[in-house]
């Protein structure tokens, strides 16, 4: 039997998650108030472009920048519309008996069932999951059941699960991946309400006393709790990091460094996986609206949900097969008399599937249920952290999960958009919309990172002139932006993710890519250990625009030393400056292709192989 002592994460065991953001009404006025001159000042700035400032010797190259511009302006406005304000949902106590939060539910005690997924997983990883949702409290009595649902079919997993006493769940095949693997325990279960754990979810003890309360609300169909990843490295001094490679003098010249310029930490969250602006200021902030999705792990649901959503669902599929079966037929009488027989025929044939089969299966089951008016379900981003996960530990890994979750989204975005399904409020489908948006940016982004390279190489601008026109109209919304955004955000910094966002552009081009050619987006589970390699194949695209970048301001300096005119002068100190910008936010994913670590070595781990390329990975 192994314990966390065994693992790399042994060292972070003692770390605690932050408390939730307080919410504070004044901050709140201020934020709102700025949000919306921020948006006046951008709709300004944005009419002058569109009408005063486009180079009319270059529309091939004005009209892209400026489109760019305006579909960025669109995303400000639906983020602006998500963090507009806190509206946190009442908790309640945890219910003593069924009575108190399931229809009809009578005096004995709830009924809950903890599933545990995993596929390929360290069995003694599990175990310790295992163990900490055993620890879990409840006020009352309970009949809480913990299941370890093995979609690897392995013998070892059993045997822990049999250690520990709790129930092994398996199934001859992986149809459905995860929500199959769900779908077919809520087969073999009972409980009122269900907690999904992966592999590396450890619940806390207070896990259950905490989240329970909100179901007293019998409309509550599922609450989520944030999920906070405790490995997250933490970085180094820059004079320890001196120390380690050039020693006792390279140590004391980062010390005097950091005295100047304050703390500098080398390695601190590499791939940008600190989840807490998500959490904590996005999803809690959808409350209001009730538009919180569910984003699996660390999830307790009400099985009544669940299972209404599978019927919603296996009804429109029947009925939309059954239409496009009896198009052909002709006769009103004649269609309705074989559109009965198909109706039942189809009925047959078509599965009922609780979780929906589909690589991001919980924000699918979100939008079904929150479109459904004639049950009206409520949703809950319960704000204080309840349980801790692993996070990726190198590149492979990391390029996986942001693969799939961005090539899920845009999914169904494109095949069952929720903005055209009937039922959700405006507010709710805004919230939904912002969320695909988001995956959509890098179409725009592209332009963006490529147009200081063609100012630069042709020594043509997207707009009529550098003029102080420009930057009175530009520096003002700016300023006001960031100013605004530090505000909203309560005080979290979203400068990584910021740049995250830009150095994410070509796997979310491969994701949408691969949505618009209809191919199938792979449920790969994200490994849990760190995988041998750097792979760098995953930022070539970065490589080679920064090396384009500074080629580009190569030949932009020599055509200012060539001709130093008022005009070249602005149009390279701009285009300078916008694509050392780029090149910032490009590097950060770069910087994380070569990061380690410390002692890491590139020996295999014990994780079986994913793939025998990147390229396969994320196809």
């Amino acid at each position: 039997m192994s314990t966390s002592e065994d693992f790399y994460f042994a060292e972070f065991e003692n770390r605690r998650p932050d408390p939730s953001l307080p919410h504070s009404p004044w901050r709140e006025f201020v934020w709102q108030v700025l949000a919306v001159a921020t948006a006046g000042l951008g709709l300004w700035y944005l009419v002058w472009r569109w009408t005063y400032s486009l180079n009319p010797d270059a529309m091939w190259f004005a009209l892209p920048v400026v489109i760019a511009e305006s579909l960025c302006y669109i995303g400000l406005l639906l983020f602006f519309h998500n963090l507009w304000q806190v509206r946190d949902t009442p908790r309640g106590t945890a219910p003593a008996t069924r009575a108190d939060c399931v229809d009809n539910g009578g005096a004995d005690p709830v009924g809950i069932d903890v599933f545990i997924t995993t596929y390929d997983e360290d069995p003694e990883l599990v175990r310790l999951s295992i163990i900490d949702a055993v620890q879990t409290r409840y006020p009352h009595e309970v009949k809480k059941t913990i299941h370890v649902l093995d979609d690897g079919r392995r013998d070892r997993m059993r045997k822990v699960a049999e250690e520990e006493g709790v129930n092994y769940i398996t199934r001859p095949d992986n149809i459905g991946f995860k929500a199959g693997n769900l779908r077919n325990a809520m087969a073999h279960t009972s409980g009122d309400f269900i907690v999904i754990c992966d592999a590396d979810t450890r619940l806390f003890p207070g896990f259950l006393e905490n989240t329970m309360g909100y179901f007293r609300d019998q409309d509550v169909a599922w609450v989520q709790t944030p999920q906070w990843f405790y490995d997250i490295p933490e970085g180094e001094s820059l004079g320890g990091w001196m120390r380690r490679r050039v020693g006792r003098i390279g140590g004391f010249v980062g010390q005097k460094a950091e005295c100047i310029v304050g703390p500098v930490n080398i390695g601190n969250d590499p791939f940008g996986c600190d989840p807490k602006l998500f959490y904590d200021v996005i999803l809690r902030r959808r409350n209001g609206a009730n538009a919180s999705f569910c984003c699996g792990a660390g999830s307790i649901h009400r099985r009544d949900a669940v299972l209404e959503a599978a019927l919603r669902v296996f009804a429109e599929q029947v009925e939309s097969k059954m239409t496009k079966g009896t198009r052909w037929i002709v006769g009103q009488e004649r269609r309705r008399e074989r559109g009965e027989e198909l109706r039942r025929w189809l009925a047959h044939e078509t599965e009922i599937t609780p979780y929906k089969f589909h690589v991001s299966e919980d924000i699918y089951t979100s939008m079904v249920l929150h479109s459904d008016r004639r049950r009206d379900w409520k949703s809950v981003l319960h704000p204080e952290v309840e349980a801790r996960m692993l996070s990726p530990q190198d590149l492979l890994s990391w390029a996986m999960q942001r693969f799939k979750y961005a090539g899920g989204t845009l999914d169904i975005g494109l095949n069952d958009n929720p903005l055209f399904r009937p039922g959700m409020s405006f507010r709710q489908k805004l919230m939904y919309a912002m969320t695909f948006w988001s995956y959509l940016a890098p179409l725009w982004l592209c332009v963006f990172l490529l147009a200081p390279i063609v100012s630069l190489v042709t020594g043509i601008a997207p707009v009529d002139a550098y003029s102080t026109d420009l930057f009175l109209h530009l520096l003002p919304f700016i300023v006001l932006h960031e100013v605004a955004l530090t505000i909203g955000m309560w005080g979290i910094n979203n400068r990584k993710g910021k740049l995250m966002a830009v150095a994410f552009f070509w796997l979310n081009i491969q994701a949408i890519w691969t949505v618009v050619r209809g191919r199938q987006i792979k449920f790969h589970v994200t490994p849990k250990m760190r995988q041998s390699g750097r792979f760098f194949s995953i930022v070539t695209p970065h490589l080679v625009i920064i090396a384009a970048s500074l080629i580009a301001m190569g030949i932009g300096l020599a055509r200012l030393m060539i001709e130093p005119t008022g005009e070249q002068i602005g149009l390279f100190a701009v285009n300078a400056f916008w694509a050392s910008c780029n090149i910032t936010a490009l590097m950060v994913l770069v910087r994380a292709a070569f990061w380690r670590p410390p002692d890491a070595s590139d020996a295999p781990t014990n994780q079986p192989a994913l793939a025998h390329s990147t390229r396969e990975a994320l196809a």
